[in-house]
């Protein structure tokens, strides 16, 4: 372009109505939008500052700590909720921190308005229960419930209170056998708000244990024969987890392992809602024939336990063995693969059996158990690096002369302090049965290992009360003030059958978050009155008369004679039967007109009169016994007859019970099967647990229970009595064969028929 061919450009201010004018124009308007916008966009920042500081905007950390929150309370209220129903809605629940790391819980009530605080949801539930005990008179058992709720909350002071421990243990490895091998989800749903009422955070979960090994062993080539041959029935699982016994009562029915697996999905899903932290089950090194046969180069180990042919009994892997670390990581992975991560870990490689480790060279001996020890523990942080080896310590005060202090010692020695719980279980005992130093005393705390003080209230599911109640108060203090406390980190009960003995779990609950000594005079008024409404004088007279007898003592295996057929000269135990125990039950039973329209004074009272009139049966059968021996018919016939009678009055007190009946534990036993064959297998096995076991556990966990009174114990001291000929054992078979039980009607008025027949003896008396 040439200089000639530009235009000239019109000077500014000119008045003309050209293009360039109106250019000029709009570049004025665009500069006073822009400075609108700028003004605009700084108003538009004030305004969200402003908002921000009203409402501040949470980081990721704030964002999930308000979830957690959230979801504890609706956790908490949950439980809550199936116990007293839309009353939940008006209790107030919020969440605090925790003191020094530990389970915490206010509560408080004023003007109608019940607020409940916790660390956790297990806090929640706990303070709220603490509330329902000591503000309403309510209280949740076993045998049923007493809820007081008056139409407005009572006022309650401000109450503050941590637990001493970390966790709170719950559950043995048997109590799977003896009482829960046979639940459904809605038994279990209610064990699970039972135990978050009660303050518990840790409790042991290993069914579907069998569904997650069957796994295992397909990936390493055994078949289906050799792997359902493998596992006993399942009420006796519980001893095959822990290596004492296989194959018995066996095989267990297509179908079980999924309907288990789907049943511990639902207990697995609800004990992480509560924020429970469970203890799942790992390999210990047992494994079945058909894996010791496919490796013949394997030094496997044979145990001996219980009696039993050796058919029955199991195998251990040689803590060398390269397989152990192999086939303890494969459990944990599919264990995790199926239920997702977990943090604690049981195994038990050792439990009432002889160690096999040479007993003329300690070096040698020490030098195996540590390599048992180590792999353990490597097999289980193989499959989960972040886990923690779980061991009953039931076995180190049980065999105590091998356990020593050097052996135990080396059996821990190569397993990180933080990473080994030991379950201290049962400081009974030690002083009460085997007279020896408390086992956590004599082991220096298990020398850095983190432990867990705990209790064993019960063998077998023995329903006869015994327990020292002043020892359940007390014990755990010691261990909180001594030495060793540092690495304690929870306290609890593993009994090894529940629904029984209710006011030792009580106790034990409320010394979960005890600092100092529970005061019994002060705690049986406030227990009493919870659990039945009032305390009349007739009752704290029974109570301290039941305190100084029956729970002043304690007995491992409480039989009656009469329930055994012959006295157990192996394991030696029974009834208390000291007179002031009766005296107790006496004023207790006195005390119905007051008391009488409480549910749990009902059934404690039929309980108690059940104890009484078992002991008079006993006095009676003990004497046909001694006519039998001396050859004296009449007098053999008369006692006989009268300990008979006696036990048919207690069979039909306690079809009026609602747990001490033979019923409900076929029925959830048959409820397993597809059809009647399975049905006829699970009851048979159900009914085999609680009678002739097997091996030599013959009447271990004997029942006070309707139907089987009436349909098994006066049946087989009949034959003894007045049948010699009869084939005893042949006759109890074919009982657990055949399947169902007689009928018998209910007294129309327990609590009067129970009070009518203790009169009798006692006018006698």
């Amino acid at each position: 372009m040439q200089p000639s061919d530009i235009k000239k450009e019109p000077e500014r201010g000119q008045k003309n109505s050209s293009l360039f004018a109106w250019a000029d124009r709009l570049k004025d308007l665009d500069l006073k939008l822009m400075l609108m916008q700028k003004h605009y966009i700084a108003l538009l920042f004030l305004l969200l500052f402003a908002i921000s500081c009203t409402n501040p905007v949470q980081t990721q950390g704030e964002a999930t700590t308000t979830s957690t929150q959230s979801n504890e309370i609706t956790a908490a209220r949950g439980v809550i909720q199936r116990l007293i129903g839309d009353r939940a809605e008006d209790i107030a629940l919020e969440i605090i921190p925790a003191d020094e790391g530990l389970d915490t819980y206010e509560i408080e009530a004023s003007g109608g308005k019940l607020t409940v605080r916790g660390s956790s949801t297990v806090a929640l539930t706990f303070g709220f229960y603490q509330y329902l005990k000591k503000a309403t008179n309510s209280m949740v058992s076993w045998s049923g419930e007493h809820l007081n709720l008056p139409a407005r909350w009572p006022d309650y002071a401000l109450e503050h209170r941590a637990s001493p421990y970390k966790y709170r243990y719950f559950l043995n490895v048997v109590t799977y056998g003896y009482t829960t091998p046979y639940w459904d989800w809605e038994r279990w749903e209610k064990e699970l708000d039972w135990m978050a009422l009660h303050g518990v955070n840790m409790p042991l979960a290993v069914v579907g244990s069998e569904a997650i090994a069957e796994r295992v062993w397909k990936q390493l080539g055994l078949s289906n024969t050799e792997i359902r041959e493998f596992f006993t029935g399942p009420a006796h699982l519980p001893w095959h987890r822990m290596g004492n016994l296989n194959k018995w009562d066996g095989p267990i029915p297509d179908g079980w392992h999924e309907d288990q697996l789907a049943l511990q999905h639902k207990i697995l899903d609800r004990m992480h809602e509560l924020g429970f932290e469970p203890i799942a089950p790992a390999f210990a090194g047992f494994v079945p024939e058909g894996f010791k046969k496919k490796h013949p180069e394997l030094k496997v180990n044979a145990l001996k336990w219980g009696g039993f042919p050796q058919e029955y009994n199991a195998y251990v892997l040689p803590p060398d063995s390269p397989f152990f670390e192999k086939i303890g990581k494969l459990f944990v992975e599919e264990w995790e693969k199926e239920f997702g991560k977990n943090k604690f870990y049981l195994s038990d490689s050792f439990n009432e059996m002889d160690v096999p480790v040479p007993k003329d060279d300690p070096e040698q001996k020490y030098e195996l158990l540590a390599g048992y020890g180590e792999s353990i523990y490597k097999s289980i942080v193989a499959g989960n690096p972040d886990a923690v080896w779980v061991t009953q310590g039931w076995t180190f005060g049980w065999q105590h002369e091998f356990w020593d202090k050097k052996t135990l010692q080396a059996m821990m020695s190569r397993v990180p302090d933080d990473k080994m719980v030991i379950l201290d279980l049962a400081n009974e005992y030690p002083e009460l049965v085997w007279d020896i130093p408390l086992v956590w005393k004599e082991h220096e705390g298990y020398y850095g290992k983190q432990w867990v003080y705990s209790y064993v209230p019960n063998f077998g599911g023995k329903t006869p009360y015994t327990g020292v109640l002043s020892m359940y108060a007390s014990g755990a203090i010691d261990a909180l003030n001594s030495p060793y406390s540092e690495n304690l980190i929870g306290f609890g009960s593993a009994p090894e059958g529940i629904e029984n003995n209710e006011v030792v779990y009580e106790l034990l609950a409320d010394m979960g978050w005890a600092k100092e000594k529970i005061d019994l005079d002060e705690w049986m008024e406030e227990y009493s009155r919870a659990r039945y409404g009032a305390y009349p004088q007739q009752m704290e007279t029974a109570w301290e008369q039941l305190r100084e007898s029956v729970y002043s003592s304690f007995s491992p295996y409480p039989r009656f004679v009469w329930q055994l057929v012959v006295p157990d000269t192996r394991r030696k135990g029974s009834v208390h039967s000291d007179p002031l125990f009766l005296r107790g039950i006496e004023n207790f039973l006195d005390s119905s007109e007051e008391l009488k329209e409480s549910e749990l004074y009902r059934n404690d009272a039929i309980e108690l009169a059940m104890h009484y009139l078992g002991i008079k049966a006993d006095e009676y059968y003990q004497q046909a016994l001694a006519a039998k021996a001396a050859n004296n018919e009449a007098a053999k016939k008369e006692a006989g007859e009268k300990a008979i009678s006696i036990l048919q009055n207690i069979d039909r007190l306690l079809e009026s019970h609602p747990t001490n009946r033979l019923e409900p534990w076929i029925g959830f036993a048959r409820s397993h099967g597809k059809n009647e064959q399975e049905k006829d297998y699970y009851e048979a096995n159900a009914k085999r647990l609680i009678t002739t076991w097997g091996g030599f556990q013959e009447d271990y966990a004997a029942r006070l229970w309707s139907g089987l009174i009436r349909d098994y114990y006066i049946p087989r001291i009949r034959q003894h009595l007045f049948e010699p000929a009869v084939d005893v054992d042949a006759w109890e078979e074919k009982w657990i064969n055949t399947p169902g039980m007689s009928a018998v009607a209910p007294f129309e008025d327990p609590l009067a028929k129970a009070k009518q027949l203790v009169g009798e003896f006692r006018r006698n008396n």
